[in-house]
């Protein structure tokens, strides 16, 4: 992430005709409280995880803070795979410019080929060179809330280390999804922010499915008031520059 005004451009329904929800974006962030004691003394129930057995990797648009990018942070700890341009992956890969969305359906392309993301921002999609980023396999993300520091409560604008785990849950890799995010003290937030969105597309079977569920899931929470316990780290309040996202 470069800046509070930018977000990255993640495989999600931005660039397709899956709009974002404003009104249930509204009301997450209404209900959004601060309760940052609550917030970093909360811990894994399963553990941290388990290290995935495929590759994951990432181009590297160069857009972001350094400092703050959950990608860069990955690949300093050895998670990653830095891809250059015009670099072909042969797995699934999380990119605006796919037709459909990550699904359960995916598992084994996953686990053979490896899963990716492209780290670039929004701010500079139309001079990103999506064409030099080629894969057999791009994918777009369902409705996900962000939950990093940065872009606490907005829909899609997800980190990177976000996106690669919403992929991992999808197709049946919880407990490599919170490997990964076990890296980042406001990791945990994520998979409790989207439990319910996530379970829901990880019961799916397509993409197709999976758009159906997310109809579904935005249609229940624009009926119905959501008074689920919703709180940002504390970072999101005291804008340290130390965090990653």
């Amino acid at each position: 992430m470069s800046s509070r005004k930018k977000g990255n451009a993640r495989g999600n329904g931005k660039r397709t005709n899956h709009h974002v929800d404003k009104d249930y974006a509204e009301r997450f962030n209404e209900l959004a409280v601060d309760s940052s004691e609550e917030s970093s003394s909360g811990s894994q129930s399963d553990g941290e995880g388990t290290e995935p057995a495929f590759t994951v990797a990432m181009w590297d648009l160069n857009h972001c803070d350094p400092k703050k990018c959950s990608g860069r942070k990955l690949s300093r700890h050895n998670l990653i795979k830095n891809l250059k341009l015009g670099q072909r992956f042969p797995g699934l890969v999380l990119s605006p410019v796919g037709t459909q969305c990550v699904s359960p359906n995916d598992k084994d392309i996953m686990e053979k080929s490896g899963l990716a993301v492209i780290d670039c921002s929004w701010a500079k999609i139309d001079e990103t060179p999506f064409g030099r980023m080629k894969s057999p396999c791009p994918r777009l993300l369902p409705f996900l809330v962000a939950a990093n520091p940065i872009n606490y409560g907005k829909p899609y604008q997800l980190s990177c280390v976000e996106a690669l785990a919403a992929a991992m849950f999808i197709t049946g890799h919880k407990q490599e999804a919170k490997f990964y995010l076990s890296k980042f003290s406001w990791g945990h937030s994520f998979l409790e922010l989207n439990s319910e969105a996530l379970d829901l597309y990880s019961q799916c079977t397509d993409s197709k499915s999976v758009l159906e569920a997310q109809e579904k899931f935005l249609e229940s929470a624009r009926n119905e008031k959501d008074e689920r316990p919703m709180w940002p780290p504390s970072e999101s309040s005291s804008g340290s520059d130390d965090e990653e996202t």
